[in-house]
């Protein structure tokens, strides 16, 4: 009796060991920032990602009747281009079935060569330059609007709503600063608007009093700049410091939760002004609302920005996976570029044939009392 026993539960052990090799493993790679000036940002994008990793698998994915198991393959590019290409290669070496990735257009557009070159599709959540789906390659997306809408959206509000008469510009000269604020600066003129300076820095610059000295002769009482929070936050101080009162504009880069800590105190109610790229709102908006409550339980943080954009990019790579019966990139990346109606935390996703979001919606907002406070949703 004993040795039948025996038999029966080392003939089960062998079976629920076959069972769990069998379960396919998928892997997706996510890159960010997850170090440097823009950390906060990056480590925002990369809890998102495990967030839809963490739920997609506690349900249970079946892709072509296979039950699987996604493993997210996390990458720091520190937002240099350098490094992220430099990640991009450790993804496709890896033979992930995909990325989510990266946060910058600066790092985005060239690391979407390499996932070009071994036919591995790539949504950016943020990346807005322009140039970023305009390569031709085929393996391209991303999730949230371009900087010809936001920055173009954004110049055409200060003139028209914010009422500015003199308005000066500054960019960081990366690839998502420059192109944002040449888009403003086109919006300006585009609403009979005059720019009455341009100034540029540096992503890792600290000391801004040269080219505000320059601009403060000039009287503007519009200031934009095109550039992340972590250079607005020293810049708004300093603005404070010179007696510079003007509005403070900016896009998404400087739209997050962190700007106030990082101008220390120095902004004042409805001084900065800036938008989001993406944006939901009527009964969309409890989904986002839903998200960011789920974010702030599993993690104790709230969400910067782009963190609901990454989940729904996972989500959208795996839906496609799972409609195509495959997580081969050459057998789901048609299906991948055919996404319609997809209804994630940001709204409704569907991809046009360059790989953009169609009808990509911006979120404008301004600061009061230190926070965030929505104005309009625009499209």
């Amino acid at each position: 009796m004993q040795v039948k026993l025996n038999v029966v539960v080392g003939a089960v052990a062998v079976l629920l060991s076959g069972t769990a090799m069998s379960q396919e493993v998928v892997k997706i790679g996510h890159v960010g920032p997850t170090s440097g000036q823009i950390a906060h940002l990056g480590k925002d994008n990369e809890m998102g990602a495990r967030l839809a990793i963490e739920e997609l698998n506690a349900k249970g994915v079946t892709i072509g009747g296979k039950k699987v198991k996604l493993e997210l393959l996390a990458e720091d590019d520190a937002g240099d281009p350098k490094q992220g290409t430099a990640a991009a290669q450790k993804l496709v070496d890896a033979k992930v079935a995909g990325v989510v990735g990266h946060l910058n257009s600066g790092t985005s557009i060239p690391a979407s060569k390499v996932y070009s070159d071994a036919g591995i599709p790539q949504i950016s959540p943020s990346a807005t330059n322009p140039k970023f789906t305009r390569n031709g390659y085929k393996t391209t997306f991303r999730v949230v609007a371009d900087d010809v809408h936001l920055g173009g959206t954004l110049g055409k509000y200060a003139v028209n709503s914010l009422k500015g008469k003199s308005i000066a510009v500054i960019d960081d000269r990366t690839a998502y600063g420059q192109g944002v604020a040449d888009e403003f600066e086109k919006g300006v003129k585009g609403a009979g608007g005059k720019v009455v300076g341009r100034q540029f820095t540096t992503d890792k610059a600290t000391d801004f009093t040269a080219i505000l000295t320059s601009l403060k002769s000039n009287k503007p009482d519009v200031v934009f700049f095109g550039g992340m929070d972590a250079v607005a936050g020293p810049m708004l101080r300093q603005m404070k410091q010179l007696g510079i009162n003007a509005k403070f504009m900016g896009g998404d880069g400087i739209c997050t939760g962190e700007l106030p800590k990082l101008a220390a105190g120095t902004m004042a109610d409805s001084q900065v002004y800036c938008a989001e790229a993406g944006g939901v709102e009527g009964e969309a908006k409890k989904s986002m609302d839903d998200f960011k409550a789920k974010f702030k339980t599993k993690f104790n943080a709230d969400v910067q920005i782009y963190a609901p954009y990454v989940y729904d990019a996972v989500n959208v790579l795996v839906a496609a996976m799972v409609k195509a019966g495959s997580s081969d990139p050459a057998k789901y990346l048609p299906v991948l570029a055919k996404t319609t109606g997809y209804k994630g935390v940001t709204g409704t996703i569907a991809f046009d044939e360059k790989g953009d979001i169609k009808n990509g919606a911006l979120t404008l907002y301004t600061y009061k009392g230190g926070n965030r406070e929505q104005v309009a949703v625009v499209r």
